[in-house]
Formats: structure tokens, sequence, C-alpha cells
């Protein structure tokens, strides 16, 4: 039968090895709680410097537009005073005007088509930074291990059964001590 020192040695050392794990695992999880919400903060920061700058670029374009609009329009009223103070008119007036009016348009259909390709370029770049949370996500919530209860007694038991063992061995080889009769001479 084992002895109760034995048995004392191997459930303090089965329950210190539980406690000990599963404040490991506590403490795990609390970290990759914290590490998530931080890359969940991360990702909203990127996500507004993103659309900030698409809203700067937008505005950009808009003034641009505008002030286009007012230089061709100006440039235009020019042409006509210039063309009426002259006296000239018909079609080569005509024909300068189609012309202001045309590269207006074609910078205008520029200034567009960029403002369409950085919407295009900040949905990408929005696309690619849920790819990256996502991955960076995956690596923080790795599987974290808890303690097994099953295990760890079992390994109690077996410690236990180790330590009795070796006592016994220790015993076997130090026989027990007879007291020794005096001899009368």
């Amino acid at each position: 039968m084992c002895d109760p020192v034995s048995i004392a040695v191997a459930v303090g050392s089965s329950l210190a090895q539980y406690v000990g794990q599963r404040q490991q695992a506590k403490a795990q999880q609390r970290h990759q709680a914290q590490a998530a919400a931080a890359e969940r903060q991360r990702f909203l920061q990127e996500q507004t410097s993103l659309r900030m700058r698409q809203a700067q670029e937008q505005e950009a374009v808009g003034r641009e537009l505008e002030q286009v609009s007012r230089k061709s329009q100006a440039a235009l009223a020019r042409a006509r005073v210039s063309a009426g103070e002259a006296g000239v008119a018909g079609a080569s007036v005509q024909a300068l005007m189609d012309d202001y009016m045309r590269q207006e348009a074609g910078y205008r259909s520029a200034l567009l088509r960029q403002q369409e390709l950085g919407g295009v370029s900040t949905a990408m770049g929005l696309e690619q930074a849920g790819f990256a949370t996502m991955q960076r996500q995956i690596g923080i919530n790795q599987p974290i291990n808890r303690p097994n209860p099953l295990a760890i007694a079992m390994q109690g038991i077996q410690t236990g059964m180790s330590m009795h063992r070796g006592r016994l061995q220790i015993q076997s080889m130090n026989p027990p001590s007879t007291p020794s009769t005096p001899t009368v001479a």
C-alpha cells in the first residue's frame, strides 16, 4: 500500500502543475484578446486613413474642376468679346469656341478618370487591409493548450507510484536493524 508521504507529494505536485497550466492558459487568452483588440484598432485606423485620403483627393478634383470651369467660361467670354471687337463672326469664331470647349471637356474627362482610378485604388487598399488583418488575427488567435485534469491526475498517480517504488527499493537495501542484546560474560 502507498505511504501517505508519497500520496501527498504526488497530489501536491499534480495540483501545482494543474494550477500553473491553468494560469498560463488564462494569461495566453488575455494576451490574445489584447492583441486581437489592438489589431482591430489598427485596421480601423488604416481604413480611416484610406478613406480620408480618398475624400481629400475627391475634394481636390472637385476644386480643380470648378477652377477649370471658371477659367473656361472666362476664356470663352474673352474670345467672344475679342471676336466682336475685331468684327469677326461666323464659323471661325464658332470653331474657336468649340476648340475651347473640347479642351475643357478633355481636361474634365481626365480629372474624372483620375478620380475614378483613385476610388478603385482605395477600394483595393481597403480589401488588401482586410485580408492583412484577417491573416494577423489568425496568427494571433492560435489554439490555447488548456490543462487536462485527467492527464494530470494520471501523471500524479504515476509520480506517487514511482516515489513509493523508490522508497521500497531503498528500504529493501537497508534491512531493518534489530536491537542487539548485550551478552553477559
